[in-house]
């Protein structure tokens, strides 16, 4: 099972499913829907928060968050 925290600068996946309930209503609501491309685009030094290219605008999430995200 690979998520978005996973994934390097560069690397893209495709949005599955998500493993926190609750969080995964505001992702929604970000834009991070099932089947929507996400991109890697930056990594903070210490590795949180990361951005990612979703829906045609960068979202910056922390790396706890982005391990909620199922991608393939």
């Amino acid at each position: 099972m690979k998520t978005i925290a996973d994934l390097k600068i560069g690397e893209r996946g495709i949005v599955v499913n998500f493993i926190d309930e609750g969080l995964s209503l505001k992702l929604l609501e970000m834009g991070c829907l099932p089947g929507t491309q996400v991109t890697m685009t930056h990594i903070a030094p210490f590795g949180d928060p990361i951005a990612v290219k979703v829906s045609g605008y960068i979202l910056s999430m922390r790396k706890e968050e982005a391990a909620t995200v199922i991608i393939a």
